[in-house]
């Protein structure tokens, strides 16, 4: 996966972006040594993003969806008021364990509740209503995790929508070679934009974010 913008713009926004507490860059180090897929980690830039969300619509639940290592699940715990809690939830036992070690290093473990499994699953055993959503799974289903919460969103409630530009292959003109999850994106992205139930706004944050919310 490769980032939208510049390498050297960047690494000048991270640059310019309050520093990692040493717990997340404990985490960071550990996904980067650990995991082969380290660049599936939500990082710094983005997580502070997230944290900003947070400490925006102050939230009394969270969902996430798509754990990995708990870097998102962190950043999201970290500016939640008083009886705030974030769910997270994913199917790699692995990655979930390196996420549930970090979270009990750090101020914020209580915040977090961890849940192993399908996220369908997980969405269908939640009543709800979420104050923010953070998509971050299986391009795939995408479609599937996003009409499963959005009944179950509050009034004010935003989701938020990682990778939605894909290193920017979904920019490009549709191809035999494309892979499912470019096809799904691509339509999901315009299925988004033309929804009569919500608004959106996607944004070039790291690989792409959106922001959707009910239309009122």
């Amino acid at each position: 996966m490769s980032f939208i913008v510049g390498d050297e713009i960047e690494a000048y926004a991270a640059a310019h972006t309050t520093p990692e507490e040493p717990w997340m860059a404990a985490l960071a180090d550990d996904t980067r040594a650990s995991m082969a897929a380290a660049r599936m980690m939500t990082g710094h830039l983005e997580g502070r993003f997230l944290e900003m969300l947070v400490f925006a619509l102050q939230p009394q639940l969270v969902l996430e969806i798509g754990t990995f290592t708990g870097y998102g699940a962190l950043s999201l715990a970290s500016a939640l008021p008083p009886g705030g809690r974030v769910v997270t939830c994913d199917v790699d036992e692995a990655a979930v364990a390196v996420a549930r070690r970090h979270a009990a290093a750090s101020p914020y473990g209580d915040r977090i509740e961890f849940r192993l499994g399908p996220a369908l699953d997980t969405i269908a055993t939640i009543d709800g209503p979420f104050d923010l959503v953070f998509i971050d799974a299986d391009k795939p289903s995408y479609p599937r995790y996003f009409e499963a919460v959005l009944p179950k969103l509050s009034d004010r409630g935003v989701v938020a929508i990682d990778n939605v530009l894909w290193s920017g292959r979904v920019a490009q003109p549709p191809s035999d070679d494309d892979d499912e999850s470019t096809s799904t994106l691509r339509g999901f992205n315009h299925a988004l934009a033309n929804d009569a139930r919500v608004v959106c706004v996607m944004t070039t944050v790291r690989d792409g974010v959106t922001l959707v919310r009910r239309r009122t």
